[in-house]
């Protein structure tokens, strides 16, 4: 069928709208006559009323017949009839409930348009015009009747709802709908009058169109949105539905996705307090498969990556009635040589610091403020990007949980603050790790976790198995003791001609002098030597050395002498110790010929091999005969650090790496000889020896690291701690200053009266003695009388009053602790109680869990920002009682005053 013309509207209307005008018959003719065409769809005001109903509904196909309400048209009834059907008798229309498709039925008497004007009143109201003159308002007017009542007015059926776009169009449609998509009964006109009102209407209607569209838009986006919200939802269930699958839950509290080698601890209460990337080096996500049988260990969960790794997770069986603390083992093994285990220990997602390992140059408290490249887990020199004087493989988070490396894992470690993470790797090198324990490297660690930081820190050290004062003599806690309640006096000029029994002599009447310091132990360096290695008093320098250890010990000094490892090629002993085959020799070489290296001033040395059985007797005869002629109290081991052992070094025994070499020194001599100190340590010295910390040159800079490092070093598990010099120390590494030429000679410009060296600046001096006063030792290399300044002084008395009545008296009190349990004498504020701050203020320590201090760091500063922990403290300078778990903002210290703070009981603020 083909398109159907449009009408063409352009007729004469009426100017008078609102008065009812029955379209005449001749205009509907000529308006038919002028639109019509062949392929036109028959109206139904275009059929005969001799048409039947039956061929009307069979013309019009099913799926366009509209859905109108059925009218059925009749000529009024009578009176009778009418209230018989339940109608009034004016009524002519009939108005059923019932839809149905084309049900529209002509009634016989309507033949024409020619009918009386009286049969237009009974139009329905929705084809009349709202503004028609036969209506006013609400009312509805009957000719006879006049207005009708509410009662009385016909049923108008609703009108019937838009269809919506897409439908066939309907057959019977009225061909002056404006609208090919509104067609309903409504729509229908069957006079001008219906004409105008349908136009004024459509005409109303276009602007709510175009102001409706703006909510179109919305409920676009508003429907987008949702779209979105809901795919984004349904990926994310899909992402964690896959994490989930992929993770397998072990132990109870350890979730590991193999896929993704990523494992989660948990502690009891479901709190993530670790989360490790593992086998970050290997690339790709290689599929992981259960070990064959004859790989496989009781109690392990055992997982392969073919060709490439094994891993063996293990939970450590534990005493629960003992403490709370759970470990897991975890064991790596490389299965071809190009393979590097390595383990990342998360503290961004976290939120956690990390505490432990060691010092460097870039790494601070805690260790998760600096930084530092993969580098071998051997000590060596701060200065030069190495980790410092003292490790240990112990790394401890703030929400319980603890990695502990075993001593045989080739370790390299690295801090990246780029990816917050802490990694741990195995892997071997022609230096630190070039001995071989098995053919590929292997990791082994523990993860150990407890209910917090501070409850897992003192199970893991806990010595009540072995407590560290099993097997000491009486005298050995007499020099614990001395140690603590007496300065150590360090004699230690930069060249040897300049230490002379004169000077030691004059350097000790000087302490006496002072009146207030007591004597303490008199540590005279490497340059009671000729030549590093002699083992034997230079006599040209000493002629009455033992009359003047002698003086001192009347006057109630102790003499130690400090002594190396090291031979120079110099020494008088060299040719004999090459002889013996008493030093380490070179890897892949001839063994009679030693390795040689470089120590201190030493521009070439070799290194007593201490697993050779031949040169512990020898060393020890050398030093028993020092012992015999000058009666000397005791020594302290300088044993470098790990780089000082030579490059491609050979021991008669294996060694782990070169650190191994000083835990077996120390462990040979601390029982046949007294040892008050050593200056290097990878594992616990027997008491009474103190571990040093590294040498720190004399700047405010280096001051402001002693803290981090004493931190760091007592959380590694070392209680006894022996700081550096008041002032600074006078061997710096890696400055040329500070490490001359041992022929050298000194610029008669740079002399003054202490020792050829030039004075710490005053004021770093008087913070650097305040801070010292708190420490477990005080060592001196400048005395306070140099600076001839009464205020320092007096600042030195006053301290020294302080130490003797305050902290000595703690400091020994909490030595029995640190005997029985391991805990340090300085411990960080987290230790000593809880709070969101403590863990990163790396400027302030506590003295046990009774004393706060807060030495001024910076120049020129007289105030400073101090935290108190939990309870009620009071304050050293001015007595009054603070409030702790809080931040003092803007702190006065005098120059000559220290903060400090004391613990008091909670109820003191009502006495």
């Amino acid at each position: 069928m083909g398109a159907r013309k449009k009408p063409n509207l352009k007729v004469k209307i009426p100017s008078y709208p609102h008065d009812y005008v029955a379209m005449p018959p001749e205009t509907r003719r000529l308006i038919l006559e002028a639109n019509r065409t062949p392929n036109d769809i028959r109206y139904i005001d275009d059929i005969s009323p001799n048409t039947s109903r039956t061929s009307l509904e069979a013309s019009i196909p099913d799926d366009r017949r509209p859905m109108t309400p059925e009218i059925k048209i009749s000529e009024p009834k009578n009176g009778e009839e009418a209230k018989a059907d339940g109608l009034s008798g004016d009524s002519p229309v009939v108005y059923t409930n019932r839809l149905k498709r084309g049900s529209v039925s002509v009634p016989e008497g309507l033949k024409s348009y020619d009918a009386p004007k009286k049969e237009y009143l009974n139009i329905p109201d929705h084809h009349r015009s709202s503004a028609s003159a036969f209506s006013d308002g609400d009312n509805t007017v009957d000719e006879n009747n006049g207005i009708l009542s509410d009662d009385d007015k016909p049923k108008s059926p609703l009108k019937s709802p838009r269809r919506k776009s897409g439908y066939p169009r309907r057959l019977g449609r009225s061909e002056f709908s404006m609208d090919e998509d509104d067609y309903s009964p409504s729509n229908s006109v069957t006079s001008v009058n219906s004409l105008a009102s349908l136009l004024r209407e459509k005409l109303q209607s276009i602007p709510q169109k175009i102001r409706k569209k703006p909510s179109d838009y919305k409920l676009k986006a508003f429907v987008a949105l949702m779209f979105l919200a809901v795919a984004f939802f349904i990926g994310f269930a899909y992402v964690l539905y896959h994490q989930q699958a992929h993770s397998k839950t072990y132990f109870r509290n350890v979730q590991l996705n193999e896929p993704k080698r990523l494992i989660r601890i948990y502690n009891e209460d479901d709190v993530e307090i670790l989360k490790a990337n593992l086998a970050v080096g290997v690339q790709g996500k290689i599929k992981a498969f259960p070990c064959l049988p004859e790989d496989r260990r009781n109690g392990s969960q055992c997982l392969e990556w073919l060709h490439t790794l094994r891993f063996y997770m293990k939970s450590q069986p534990h005493d629960p009635g003992l403490d709370n603390t759970t470990c897991y083992s975890i064991h790596w093994q490389a299965l071809r040589p190009d393979v590097t285990p390595t383990d990342c220990f998360d503290w961004g997602d976290t939120k956690v610091h990390w505490y432990g390992g060691g010092q460097s140059f870039n790494l601070t408290w805690p260790l998760d403020a600096g930084s530092i490249s993969f580098t071998p887990f051997v000590t060596g020199d701060m200065q030069k990007s190495q980790w410092g004087n003292l490790l240990t493989r112990y790394f401890i988070n703030t929400k319980g949980a603890a990695i502990i490396v075993d001593e045989e894992t080739p370790l390299h470690v690295a801090v990246k603050p780029d990816t917050k993470e802490i990694c741990i790797r195995a892997k071997y090198d022609d230096f630190a790790f070039a001995n071989k324990i098995t053919e590929f490297p292997e990791m082994r660690y523990n993860i150990c976790t407890s209910i917090d930081m501070k409850s897992l820190h003192t199970s893991i050290h806990s010595h009540r198995s072995s407590p560290l004062w099993d097997g000491l003599k009486p005298a050995d806690m007499q020099t614990l003791d001395s140690l603590i309640s007496e300065p150590v006096w360090q004699i230690a000029p930069r060249f040897k001609h300049e230490l002379q029994a004169e000077t030691i002599a004059k350097y000790t009447e000087d302490v006496i002098n002072l009146g207030f310091l007591k004597q303490g132990h008199v540590l005279i360096n490497e340059h009671w030597q000729n030549e590093i290695g002699d083992l034997e008093v230079d006599k040209s320098r000493f002629e009455t050395l033992n009359v003047t250890v002698d003086k001192l010990h009347r006057r109630g000094f102790k003499v130690a002498f400090t002594i190396q490892p090291f031979i120079s090629t110099e020494s008088q002993n060299f040719a004999e110790t090459v002889q013996k085959r008493l030093l380490v020799s070179e890897r892949n070489s001839d063994r009679r010929i030693p390795a040689l290296t470089r120590f201190k001033s030493l521009p070439s040395a070799g290194v007593l091999d201490i697993t050779n059985n031949r040169s512990v007797p020898w060393i020890l005869d050398k030093l028993q005969a020092v012992i015999d002629e000058y009666h000397i109290d005791s020594f302290y081991f300088d044993l470098g650090t790990a780089y000082d052992i030579p490059h491609y070094y050979r021991c008669e025994s294996f060694l782990i790496n070169p650190d191994h070499y000083k835990t077996i020194f120390t462990k040979t001599f601390e029982k046949a000889l007294n040892i008050i100190g050593v200056s290097s340590a990878i594992s616990l010295p027997r008491p009474p020896i103190f571990v040093s910390l590294p040498p720190f040159e004399s700047s405010w800079e280096a001051m402001r690291r002693v803290i981090p490092t004493m931190l760091t070093y007592g959380v590694n598990g070392f209680p006894f701690l022996m700081p550096g010099a008041v002032g600074g120390d006078i061997y710096w590494p890696g400055s040329e200053q500070f490490l001359p030429s041992s022929k050298g000679s000194m610029d008669p410009m740079n002399i003054t009266q202490e020792n050829g060296i030039d004075l710490p600046e005053r004021e770093l001096y008087m913070r650097w003695l305040q801070m010292a006063t708190f420490l477990p030792v005080m060592k001196f290399t400048h005395l306070p009388s140099k600076y001839n300044d009464e205020r320092v002084l007096e600042m030195a008395k006053n301290l020294t009053l302080l130490r003797q009545k305050l902290v000595t008296p703690l400091l020994l009190k909490y030595k029995r602790e640190a005997l029985e349990e391991g805990l340090p004498l300085i411990r960080p504020l987290w230790q000593v109680s809880g709070g969101e701050a403590a863990p990163r203020v790396d400027d302030e320590f506590a003295l046990g869990d009774e004393l706060v201090v807060a030495p001024v760091l910076h120049q020129g500063q007289t105030t400073r920002e101090v935290y108190l922990p939990a309870g009620l403290w009071q304050d050293g300078i001015d007595n009054s009682l603070r409030k702790g778990n809080r931040w003092m903002h803007e702190y006065k210290v005098p120059v000559d005053k220290v903060a400090y703070f004391i613990r008091r009981p909670d109820d003191l603020r009502f006495r």
